[in-house]
């Protein structure tokens, strides 16, 4: 007992210095985007206390004692909500034992959760979080089945507490991906989907001492994992891009009304916008997708965006997997507003671009009001910008997480420094000819 209660102390020796390390930080005389969609307001104070915002806007009075940076010439923001993403699943996607994206030969799907893969080492954290993204949702990746799993909600912090939400939505695919897992056709994946629903739910409503049926498809883990999607505890996200395969998805609320469906990709989406909207599903997407490189996606476009929100859908930027970087999130947002010049062409405002890749991702993960804006009561999370963060030659100054500041200290910021001086004065003989 006695080792146990030092063990104890010694733990609550170490946790005492993390959770003081939240700094009181005001940010004065900046141009502050709150995030929630509202233009920006020059002149502005951000106070972030106890690793919460406590007030942001004009006028505000800084308390004694608080550390103060002065914002002039500079923008300050919420941090960056990178939605399904797969930070911290790989370090070398071409090396199978980095990677964890995927169980290609997994007896599981549905149970698959993310939480254990996950690294808050992994060298993407780091740079993501140079470039102004502190939270985002990590999903895993189809293997041999149209269930990829459970993803989690994460935010970006140098510390080893990387998860704020496991088991915070499951993935599933449909549309071409789905048909090839499913056994070739947009049909089985359906009724692969269907089936699968239909057993969690025979299982949920199951006594604990009940047999399964005999012709059960799913493990009884699998099934058992969405039982939460079938109550519309857990979100659903199905990715689907052509505009047929998103309208037989809002058809499954007929069957299964407390699904809570999130559509993901929805590159035909500005085809069906209307009925997405009236459907209330929000979506999920990738904005520069225009070129017909896949059948189910011929009719993409860069208006995608502009136009679902024209019509009232609620659409946040996504995606962030591969070489689609989450830090290039503030360029793809820039790139709509870019669009409203264009003629013909449909676009979002520079407030409603900004929200794209703050609030509302955080919103459709079920973060409104506490991630991705700087309003009383979210977290601590403020960018301090060196211009306006929409623009391809800005870049944050300062990254502050749960109100802690956080290091710039990746490999890539490393080998910068290294090799910005470029001496040659220490350069071996062999070089010296």
């Amino acid at each position: 007992m006695s080792r146990i209660l030092a063990f104890s102390a010694s733990l609550a020796a170490i946790a005492a210095p993390l959770a003081a390390s939240a700094q009181d930080l005001a940010v004065t005389n900046a141009t502050l985007a709150t995030g929630d969609g509202s233009e920006p307001i020059e002149g502005a104070t951000v106070l972030v206390q106890g690793g919460k915002v406590v007030a942001a806007g004009v006028g505000i009075a800084v308390p004694a004692g608080v550390e103060t940076v002065d914002g002039t010439g500079k923008w300050v923001t919420p941090g960056i909500f990178a939605a399904v993403s797969d930070m911290g699943l790989w370090d070398v996607q071409a090396v199978g034992d980095s990677n964890d994206l995927s169980a290609d030969k997994s007896p599981f799907n549905a149970s698959l959760d993310v939480v254990p893969a996950l690294n808050p080492a992994n060298e993407h954290i780091a740079v993501s979080r140079e470039g102004g993204v502190t939270r985002a949702s990590v999903t895993p990746f189809p293997g041999n089945a149209i269930f990829a799993g459970q993803g989690a909600l994460i935010d970006l912090g140098a510390d080893a507490a990387l998860v704020d939400k496991p088991r915070a939505f499951q993935l599933v695919v449909l549309g071409e991906g789905g048909a090839r897992e499913a056994g070739g056709s947009r049909m089985a994946a359906h009724v692969t989907l269907r089936n699968a629903l239909r057993e969690a739910k025979a299982l949920a409503g199951a006594s604990a001492s009940a047999e399964r049926a005999s012709d059960a498809l799913l493990t009884h883990a699998d099934a058992a994992a969405l039982a939460p999607v079938l109550s519309g505890e857990q979100a659903l996200y199905v990715h689907v891009e052509r505009a047929s395969d998103i309208r037989a998805v809002l058809a499954l609320k007929s069957e299964f009304p407390a699904l809570k469906l999130v559509l993901i990709g929805a590159s035909e989406g500005w085809m069906v916008a209307s009925e997405i909207a009236a459907s209330g599903v929000p979506v999920l997407t990738m904005p520069l997708r225009d070129l017909p490189e896949q059948f189910e996606v011929l009719g993409a476009t860069q208006s995608n965006v502009g136009r679902m929100v024209k019509a009232g859908v609620k659409v946040g930027i996504g995606l962030f997997a591969g070489d689609n970087q989450p830090r290039r999130a503030t360029e793809q947002a820039g790139n709509l507003v870019a669009l409203t010049k264009l003629p013909g062409a449909s676009g979002l405002t520079w407030a409603q671009a900004f929200a794209a890749i703050t609030s509302i991702p955080a919103e459709i993960s079920g973060m409104g009001g506490k991630e991705g804006v700087l309003a009383p009561g979210a977290v601590g999370d403020v960018v301090i910008w060196d211009g306006d963060p929409l623009e391809l030659s800005s870049a944050p100054d300062a990254v502050y997480i749960d109100g802690v500041k956080q290091p710039f200290d990746s490999h890539q910021a490393r080998l910068r420094e290294r090799y910005k001086d470029l001496d040659r004065t220490y350069l071996p003989k062999a070089y010296a000819w």
